[in-house]
């Protein structure tokens, strides 16, 4: 068996503020050890399993937050932030199990901490053929087009019901309960370790019993934004439509094309931005 695992943090125990989640916050390196903990309780469990390959991929803000000499030396890890599969960067090499760990609800989740989709200050909603989306469930169709499952999903417990709405059949492990964006009821790093080797321990041990999650193309992306101005930037990127005032829409042949093609739209929206 070989292992993915792609690792956010705003869905780690006790991470509720942006300055937990920024390398200029003053709890971040509190947060990393945190994040840290939560793949390696992933990992244990797939070494229990037998896994013969387990990969990271570090996958929040500028994706160099895991500490890596704290990490379980019998892993690799992906770090930075330009790799062409973003948070799945790896994913391509092949493998039989995907564990998100940290992950967050999408953007406009009640209840939902520090909830987003890909960028908080510039997406507004993201859909595809016109199902709204998170990173859970466009990061489970990258894992799906190589034939994938995601057979674990670690957060929050709003976080947890979106991925049951998307995957069906999938292991998930609520280390918090949502109050509101910046609140939540989190239980003890600890006890957040020992209930994600749990649960991990389940998923491996059945990992042949979960489905990739998948969608046949073509696919059309309707990227709404938080204002004009950043659509109109986007636009510049040849085979956009504008659908109104706020919204993007890209029409791809499969979900890497996608992925790839909103990571252009961001971008190019970001630029709006005013700069400090």
């Amino acid at each position: 068996m070989k292992v993915f695992i792609s690792c956010d943090i705003e869905g780690v125990t006790g991470i509720v503020e942006r300055d937990q989640t920024d390398f200029k916050g003053k709890d971040y390196d509190k947060a990393r050890e945190w994040m840290t903990n939560e793949v390696n309780a992933v990992i244990d469990a797939a070494l229990i399993c037998k896994a013969a390959k387990i990969l990271v991929n570090d996958a929040h803000g500028d994706m160099f937050n895991i500490l890596i000499d704290k990490l379980n030396p019998k892993a690799t890890i992906i770090s930075g932030s330009h790799k062409p599969l973003v948070m799945m960067e790896g994913i391509q090499a092949g493998f039989d199990a995907v564990a998100f760990v940290g992950y967050h609800a999408r953007v406009g989740t009640i209840g939902g901490v520090l909830d987003h989709t890909m960028h908080g200050r510039v997406v507004h909603e993201f859909r595809i053929n016109n199902r709204l989306f998170g990173e859970t469930g466009i990061n489970a169709l990258i894992a799906g087009h190589y034939k994938t499952p995601v057979v674990l999903v670690c957060g929050d417990d709003k976080t947890a019901r979106e991925a049951k709405s998307f995957l069906g059949k999938v292991e998930t492990v609520e280390v918090k309960r949502g109050i509101t964006r910046y609140a939540a009821e989190s239980v003890h790093p600890s006890e957040a370790v020992k209930l994600i080797k749990q649960s991990a321990l389940i998923a491996f041990r059945n990992y042949k019993s979960y489905k990739p999650f998948i969608m046949k193309g073509p696919l059309k992306l309707a990227l709404r934004f938080m204002n004009s101005g950043m659509a109109d930037e986007a636009c510049l990127m040849p085979g956009t439509k504008r659908l109104n005032g706020f919204t993007v829409a890209y029409k791809a042949r499969d979900i890497v094309e996608l992925c790839q093609a909103s990571m252009v739209l961001i971008t190019l929206a970001y630029q709006t931005l005013p700069r400090k």
